[in-house]
């Protein structure tokens, strides 16, 4: 779990940091080891009562392990602990998070795109429709009925008119019905997203993208989760071109937390104008008075914001570059790989039925059963019976009619499914996946 040449790296980049401070007269912050000590080891011992997030046999949620180089990048930063709100409270992260922005931008073709870190995916998302709701007040938002569940709370928080579209047989936005609801003439905004957290699906973009020839509307790329994954050699063609699509968007959220290797919280929004910055004009009589550049905070809705996100995603950047056949790349690509082999394996399966293809790295899967209702029953007892052998997966409850198209003789007696659904996103997994599979049928045997 835990490598203990981490910390000689560590120590010795604080023994550089520190010396940055040598023209100031001497002080060194006290410290009570003998209180400290057991404080925190008892936060040690409380701390293992967590999943085994790190290791291969975790299969479940989006808890991918942070780069190394991220960790000491993080804990280095906090013997300063900047605040990227203000050039006055961090100077050197500010300029590290800037050009994380541009090298973002490029990966989706945008030179000089506005955008900031931000503390989380949904207060990414947050800044984008509020964005979308300056600059078509009253107009609906529209996403996939398999969007994430954050934009129907944070139009609700904005009270901007929301709707759920239908979704085509693979969960991704069908996009006749959203021909029509873009034809009453009161949609502002789309959703689009890359790659759904239920089922890692991505939105016909493409097709959306042609749909703005013909009426007024942004579009939002939600790629909190997927993003990334332009960088892969393995795409489908369809998903390609959406990939391929986006620099045409108005607004995308990409969270380096999850695929990008990051401690929580780092996610991140960019828009392709620059000009909406000017909604965020505001004026305050004391953050502002050591530099006359740009300071995040007056283009971001947080104030507050850790430095320490900044300076572990520049660092993880500077190790692994934003380009295809690169370090960060191969790992998307084994990911890839592994959930297309679980994916085969589950075909041959007797106790589960696979549905769509992966798209991502997200397999999600249905317990056999001659019915619905009999099928979330196993599929609950088969997530616990997993995790008593060290095997740890995920329930998703999705609707019966979709779940149908991959289940044609099962009888849907309820209107959901509950499935197991894993995401391969570590690349070792795919060195795994004989031992995940044998957990996962010994638990459907039990």
């Amino acid at each position: 779990m835990i490598n203990k040449q981490e910390l000689e790296l560590l120590a010795d980049a604080l023994g550089i940091l520190e010396d940055g401070a040598h023209e100031l007269p001497e002080f060194t912050p006290p410290v009570d080891a003998d209180a400290l000590a057991p404080v925190l080891n008892e936060v040690a011992r409380r701390m293992q009562d967590n999943y085994p997030y790190f290791h291969p046999q975790y299969a479940g949620q989006m808890l991918k392990p942070p780069h190394p180089v991220a960790r000491i990048a993080y804990a280095l930063s906090m013997w300063v602990n900047p605040n990227n709100h203000a050039l006055d409270g961090g100077r050197a992260s500010s300029a590290m998070e800037k050009e994380c922005i541009v090298e973002l931008g490029h990966l989706f073709g945008w030179n000089q795109p506005l955008g900031h870190l931000t503390s989380s995916g949904t207060i990414a998302n947050l800044e984008a429709l509020w964005v979308a709701g300056k600059l078509h007040p009253g107009k609906r938002v529209l996403a996939s009925g398999q969007a994430h569940y954050t934009h129907s709370r944070i139009t609700d928080v904005l009270g901007i008119p929301y709707a759920p579209l239908a979704v085509d047989d693979s969960g991704r936005i069908d996009v006749a019905a959203l021909e029509a609801e873009l034809s009453k003439g009161d949609v502002g905004t789309v959703v689009v997203t890359i790659g759904t957290t239920g089922l890692g699906v991505v939105d016909p973009l493409p097709d959306i993208l042609e749909l703005q020839d013909s009426y007024e509307f942004r579009i939002h790329a939600d790629a909190a989760y997927g993003g990334y994954f332009g960088l892969s050699s393995l795409l489908d063609d369809r998903t390609r071109a959406c990939f391929d699509s986006m620099g045409g968007v108005d607004s995308i959220v990409i969270d380096p937390h999850k695929h990008g290797l990051q401690p929580y919280g780092c996610g991140c929004i960019l828009f392709r104008d620059p000009s909406v910055g000017i909604l965020y004009k505001h004026g305050s009589p004391y953050t502002y008075f050591s530099s006359s550049e740009l300071h995040l905070g007056e283009i971001s809705l947080e104030c507050s914001r850790a430095g320490a996100s900044a300076v572990a995603l520049w660092a993880t950047m500077r190790l692994m570059a934003l380009e295809s056949g690169g370090e960060l790349a191969r790992g998307l690509d084994a990911s890839l790989q592994a959930a297309r082999g679980f994916w085969q394996r589950l075909e041959g399966s007797e106790h589960f039925v696979p549905l769509m293809h992966p798209e991502l790295d997200i397999v999600v899967y249905a317990a056999r059963a001659e019915d619905a209702r009999e099928s979330s029953v196993r599929a609950r007892a088969v997530f616990e019976s997993a995790a008593r052998r060290g095997l740890h997966l995920a329930l998703a409850d999705f609707p019966a009619d979709l779940v149908a198209n991959y289940v044609p003789d099962m009888a849907m007696n309820e209107d959901k499914v509950t499935c197991l659904r894993s995401v391969l996103m570590k690349p070792e997994h795919a060195d795994w996946l004989d031992r995940i599979t044998a957990l996962l049928e010994a638990s459907a045997e039990s």
